[in-house]
């Protein structure tokens, strides 16, 4: 079993940076998930829930999935805490292994760039989708200043839509919504959202 970076940093992770992030990552999925309130959603990487339990209250369902079992502990404390009523927490890694359920939105937040196969995942996430699903995704802009072994260092538009299209999704849409300070390993950088459709 590979050491999880992630174990560590789930009692130290929402730290008033990743928080204030989080209020800009909300504020642009509010509209997109408007009329889902029949709809199941999967936070796919969801860490602590920091982004997906503030938007609860616009889904039917809602998944939290992600490989670090600490950082779900957090996020079901917060289920609890908030008596979030259609949100729980999935242990699981979809790279090692595809769900055998289906979902009709599936969100990815700041967790491509933590993903050395983009294209197997992003296959992986196709299969899980319904028909006429919705992926989301939001990450940074490719950004040169940025050298991790780890790490994607952003993701060209026009490469994404290149491997979407390969996995099967259409209607790809894409623009950089938010300029922020040292939100990249310490760089300024740019986000984008991403939704494609099944």
């Amino acid at each position: 079993m590979e050491h999880n970076v992630f174990e560590e940093m789930a009692k130290r992770y929402d730290t008033e940076d990743r928080i204030q992030l989080a209020k800009v990552i909300v504020k642009e999925l509010r509209p997109v998930l408007q009329n889902s309130q029949s709809k199941s959603f999967i936070d796919y990487g969801s860490g602590t829930g920091l982004v997906s339990l503030e938007l609860s209250d616009l889904v039917g369902s809602m998944l939290l999935v992600d490989s670090s079992k600490q950082m779900l502990e957090v996020a079901n404390a917060k289920i609890q805490q908030k008596g979030i009523r259609n949100a729980s927490v999935l242990h699981s890694d979809f790279t090692q292994e595809t769900p055998d359920f289906k979902s009709d939105i599936i969100l990815l937040s700041l967790v491509l760039l933590h993903i050395p196969d983009t294209k197997k995942i992003l296959n992986n996430l196709f299969t899980t989708l319904n028909s006429d699903g919705k992926l989301i995704i939001i990450d940074f802009d490719k950004n040169d200043k940025i050298s991790h072994p780890k790490v994607h260092n952003g993701f060209s538009h026009d490469e994404l839509k290149r491997t979407l299209s390969e996995a099967g999704f259409k209607s790809i849409d894409i623009k950089t919504f938010y300029n922020g300070k040292k939100i990249f390993m310490n760089e300024d950088a740019s986000m984008f959202i991403c939704s494609s459709v099944k």
